[in-house]
């Protein structure tokens, strides 16, 4: 079962992870996020690990949000239970050492734009539809978008997204720092190739520590932040990565990492 909620393929270490409720547009339910953990499991330590790309199945929606159905009944102990699982398995998938890029495809609503304000970026296709609409269902947002959505966007536009429920386009997405690109849905099939190329061309260490130094120095003051790049940059030099790359761009070849 967890194998066809989230369906796993791993092209030499850039994985792509397909939330797969088509049906039901990829709404998160508890078994989904079980599946998605499971997935984790494998994922977290794995060495050759490059990337991972997430997006769901079928063209009308990436996720739609939560399992409303399953959550209709729920008391606060059991809702509580539910969104400390949805949390913690975002978490992980969040700080997973290499970058986790959301390949959204229609409906990015609720948990699913939560789930997408937990990567790395965002790329989204121009039928996208985004949202954090908790409140016109008498609740607020439990997957991390009070906290995350602010962080990327700015305190004024998450108030305007999580108050008023509204939804907004790709176009608005991107103009507010949603995502970083909005294409067809045919190119952002392209866009997942190319981006997989680039990825597994690179040093798979600089980018595991490009990632670490911008995401733990966002949470330091400048010079305490600027201090741990140079020690990770002079740490890549203690490594046979550095020593390929380097000798490749003199010798006007491809590295090969």
């Amino acid at each position: 079962m967890s194998e066809q909620l989230v369906e796993m393929v791993d092209n030499d270490g850039v994985v792509r992870l397909t939330i797969n409720r088509p049906k039901a547009l990829n709404a998160l339910n508890r078994e989904v996020i079980e599946a998605l953990a499971e997935i984790l499991d494998r994922l977290e330590g794995r060495e050759g690990l490059r990337a991972v790309l997430i997006t769901g199945a079928g063209e009308k929606s990436f996720v739609a949000g939560a399992d409303i159905t399953a959550m209709r009944e729920m008391n606060p102990l059991e809702a509580r239970d539910f969104a400390g699982q949805a949390l913690k398995t975002i978490k992980r998938l969040e700080t997973l050492p290499v970058p986790v890029v959301a390949l959204v495809n229609g409906f990015c609503l609720g948990g699913g734009c939560e789930l997408a304000l937990a990567c790395d970026w965002a790329v989204a296709s121009d039928n996208a539809v985004f949202g954090q609409p908790e409140v016109l269902l008498g609740v607020i947002p439990g997957f991390g978008g009070s906290q995350r959505l602010p962080r990327r966007v700015g305190p004024a536009m998450a108030l305007d997204l999580c108050t008023t429920g509204r939804k907004i386009d790709a176009q608005e997405a991107l103009r507010i720092g949603l995502v970083n690109q909005v294409m067809s849905q045919a190119e952002l099939e392209d866009y997942a190739a190319t981006l997989t190329k680039q990825l597994s061309g690179n040093g798979p260490g600089a980018v595991r520590s490009a990632k670490q130094v911008i995401h733990d120095g966002m949470d330091q003051d400048l010079d305490s932040a600027l201090a741990l790049e140079t020690s990770l940059f002079a740490l890549c030099f203690a490594s046979d990565e550095q020593r390929e790359g380097m000798s490749a761009f003199v010798e006007k070849r491809k590295p090969n990492f």
